[in-house]
């Protein structure tokens, strides 16, 4: 029998069922992953973050480095902002990091311990609703729930909320979400929710068949799993033409990057100097440096959750610059050696597409 939709409190019979039958699955089924291992809250904020809007096997290769060379908040708080992007390098949504690091800066002035509860956490800058509940409820245990894009699937079928995911059905799916939250293991429940999205009620083609609560499913009952959630079309990335300059020093091989200023669209992070526009606008990026005969070698794509850009990749090769010096958007500009670039430094964050462009100017090899 589906679980009723109007779940008010934790004595529901048919909510204790659920509950049993998910955890029992979650215990023999889920994956071995190093933020399950520990009831650290510094350590588990680390990987929430990490994790948002970024596979498992990606933030695996992650995880470990950054704990080691940051392994609390204050660690983290008292590191250059470079550093901190340095060890982001590659994992993309940088303004996680940016807010990780301001976050942790807010916690270090306070005596260097995470608050213990959502209503606690919530006041650190950074930290939102659902990164709180997933903190307060593992590292704490206190019985609030937490819904992410996986959660918001699985409540939407189980019990079969009709309202948009992207608005409205969110905080249905977040008032849901703390009134059948397991008292005795909220963090265990609220991994198992998200565990069950990751790996079973996946967004298309769910395998029901694997489901620990698939009896107790109303969309499963009523045959809408393929309808539900309900998600408004996202907004398509908005097109951008961008021209980067890619600066060789003819002695040594050295690249010229410079570093965004953190209020811009990568910023903190090191790349070749770039300018938003077409073709037109070449000589304001060349004329920045005195460059005079930048030629164009190629171009790359690269699309982000809200623009997708075309780089125009030119080149040039100096014995030296006439000027070194920031061009708007930038506060620093240096030349940096090619080894540097490639064996990853710890304090030069670089985007994948400065590597991108970097590489289809010649100075990477191709990965």
């Amino acid at each position: 029998m589906p679980v009723p939709e109007d779940v008010t409190d934790g004595g529901s019979a048919q909510l204790a069922q659920l509950q049993e039958a998910l955890l029992r699955w979650y215990a023999a089924c889920r994956r071995d992953l190093p933020w399950r291992n520990t009831r650290d809250a510094y350590a588990i904020w680390v990987s929430e973050v990490m994790l948002q809007q970024t596979r498992v096997d990606t933030v695996l290769r992650y995880y470990d480095r950054f704990l080691q060379r940051f392994p609390t908040p204050v660690a983290l708080a008292e590191a250059p902002s470079d550093d901190v992007l340095a060890m982001w390098s590659g994992l993309g949504y940088y303004r996680r990091a940016r807010l990780l690091h301001r976050g942790a800066q807010a916690v270090a002035e306070q005596g260097g311990a995470l608050p213990s509860n959502r209503t606690g956490l919530l006041d650190v800058p950074g930290i939102g609703r659902y990164t709180s509940g997933a903190i307060a409820s593992i590292a704490f245990g206190e019985a609030v729930g937490l819904v992410d894009g996986n959660v918001a699937r699985v409540l939407a079928r189980l019990f079969a909320i009709d309202e948009d995911m992207r608005k409205a059905g969110m905080r249905t799916a977040e008032k849901l979400a703390d009134k059948i939250v397991a008292k005795q293991d909220p963090g265990a429940w609220n991994q198992a929710l998200m565990e069950l999205g990751a790996t079973v009620c996946s967004p298309v083609k769910p395998a029901c068949h694997k489901c620990p609560v698939s009896t107790m499913c109303r969309a499963r009952a009523e045959q809408r799993t393929s309808e539900l959630p309900v998600l408004s079309p996202k907004a398509k990335p908005l097109a951008r033409k961008v021209q980067s300059l890619v600066v060789t020093r003819a002695s040594d091989g050295a690249v010229l990057l410079a570093r965004r200023t953190p209020d811009r669209l990568f910023g903190g992070l090191w790349e070749p100097p770039s300018i938003e526009g077409s073709a037109r606008s070449r000589g304001a990026l060349t004329s920045a440096f005195g460059v005079e005969d930048a030629k164009r070698v190629g171009s790359v794509e690269h699309v982000l959750s809200h623009r997708k850009l075309t780089v125009d990749v030119l080149n040039a090769s100096v014995r030296s610059l006439p000027r070194v010096a920031p061009p708007e958007g930038y506060d620093d500009v240096r030349f940096v050696a090619v080894g540097e670039i490639e064996r990853g430094s710890e304090k030069l964050g670089i985007a994948t597409l400065a590597r991108k462009i970097l590489t289809c100017a010649g100075v990477l090899e191709d990965a």
